[in-house]
């Protein structure tokens, strides 16, 4: 698959949202899989691609199935963090971070007992658009590692987005935990409120990872990616689509990414 070059070839758009995740009523990102080549990348990200206008309506959700809704869910919640754990440096662009994964959480536990509440519907999707619009990614180098290993498993798998994320999230986390230990017992601290009294950063750091492990089971969304049809016979294949980006808290090589793998199962 080519890198395109969008140019002047550009058709304006608007975006009416029906379901709610990928932010693209307020960026210019697209993903493209190539079935043959078991492909799933990124393509023609530029703000010369943002919709010209966007509708968003809670409303228009509402009669999503509630899988999809919360893979929805879980893409926005990994866009999140993909830019989250990412630097070392006190940024303001963290402090929003951390406010949008606790709306979101907040919200979601509602939205999945009452899926036509209206409060519930509008703050994820009001939190999908700005986890994903340029925002908190101001001043990060981002991770984007979940995604790259995710959607690979979507090209092999053809699995709902969201859930490949959150198959491999976990595994993915507690391995390079150690790497940003502080950036993880922070996540603990201000999103999960863990009470670290008595606990050592990586006890803390766990607990965060385990508070969000919960909040996933919560809601429902996919733990492990064998319920997604993948096999081990595809671990070469994924971890060779799976793009080794660095700007996270390790740079993971073709067999760290087969291990991930190994675990998410």
């Amino acid at each position: 698959m080519e890198e395109p070059k969008a140019g002047d070839r550009i058709i304006p758009v608007g975006s009416v949202l029906t379901m709610v995740g990928t932010g693209s009523e307020m960026n210019g990102g697209s993903v493209i899989t190539n079935h043959a080549q078991k492909l799933k990348i990124g393509h023609v990200f530029g703000e010369e691609v943002f919709p010209k206008f966007a509708i968003l309506n809670p409303k228009y959700t509402y009669t999503l199935p509630q899988r999809q809704m919360v893979a929805g869910i879980f893409d926005i919640m990994s866009h999140i963090m993909e830019q989250y754990f990412s630097g070392s440096d006190d940024n303001t662009s963290d402090y929003l971070a951390e406010g949008l994964m606790k709306s979101l959480i907040h919200s979601s536990r509602i939205a999945v007992k009452e899926p036509q509440n209206y409060e519930a519907r509008s703050n994820i999707m009001w939190t999908a658009t700005w986890a994903l619009n340029t925002l908190i990614g101001r001043g990060k180098s981002q991770d984007w590692m979940v995604h790259m290993i995710g959607q690979s498993i979507g090209a092999f798998t053809d699995a709902t987005h969201g859930m490949t994320l959150s198959g491999v999230s976990l595994p993915y986390y507690r391995f390079i935990m150690k790497d940003g230990l502080p950036k993880f017992v922070r996540f603990a601290k201000n999103v999960w409120d863990v009470q670290g009294a008595g606990l050592s950063d990586e006890q803390i750091a766990e607990a965060g990872l385990a508070a969000m492990e919960n909040w996933m089971k919560e809601i429902g969304v996919c733990l492990h990616i064998a319920e997604l049809g993948v096999t081990p016979e595809m671990f070469d294949g994924i971890a060779k689509g799976s793009f080794i980006l660095d700007g996270g808290y390790r740079k993971l090589t073709h067999e760290e990414i087969i291990e991930i793998l190994k675990q998410s199962m």
